[in-house]
């Protein structure tokens, strides 16, 4: 019995099993810690290739443009998401004080950590789209969550979920070790092709 490789069953069984080894490849790429930044830029990259195309191979792409984005993605993850510690706490810390102007310090605290991440997000899209200046990446990083509020929200959510899935129903760990993270970027890439389309191919 021979298997038509141009049947749609065995291509949406091969694009399963690509996204499966993909989501792998970036935990394990994601466990040095310092190198968060990179692997989500490279698999927004691949993913991204992926939705524009339809085709592609990402597994194979993913090392390669993984180690193409590792020193500004790296940069601007430090950058972004130690502000976003620092910030969150700063918020923990205020908020353990009974006086109203520090819990309304520690809720600007938490805010600032939260458009902290949100940029972070973009930063590692623009990263993954284009090849500007490490410090335009990060201006534009900073500006576009205020640009593009309700898709930004969009983009949190799409990894608030995730984590929300696991807490609340802790099998849907499986799901999220298995083809969440790559199956979310590949959603995500629909939503930055919306943003830089809007932002006139240049971002803000």
């Amino acid at each position: 019995m021979q298997i038509d490789p141009e049947n749609r069953a065995v291509q949406g069984l091969s694009s399963f099993l690509e996204f499966v080894a993909l989501n792998i490849l970036f935990l394990l790429c994601c466990v040095p810690v310092v190198t968060i930044g990179a692997a989500t830029s490279a698999l927004l990259e691949v993913t991204r290739r992926y939705a524009d195309e339809e085709g592609g191979r990402p597994v194979r792409d993913f090392l390669p443009t993984l180690v193409r984005n590792f020193l500004p993605a790296t940069g601007l993850s430090l950058i972004l998401l130690g502000a976003s510690v620092a910030l969150a706490f700063s918020g923990v810390f205020w908020l353990s004080a009974p006086e109203p102007l520090l819990t309304g310090l520690a809720a600007l605290a938490f805010a600032a950590s939260a458009y902290a991440v949100a940029s972070f997000i973009h930063a590692m899209g623009l990263v993954a789209a284009y090849r500007a200046p490490f410090r335009q990446t990060l201006k534009n990083a900073v500006l576009l969550p205020s640009a593009e509020p309700l898709r930004t929200l969009a983009l949190i959510v799409i990894p608030v979920t995730v984590v929300c899935l696991v807490i609340v129903f802790p099998p849907t760990i499986f799901l999220v070790a298995t083809i969440g993270f790559s199956v979310g970027a590949y959603g995500c890439a629909f939503l930055f092709r919306s943003i830089y389309r809007r932002r006139s191919g240049t971002p803000a």
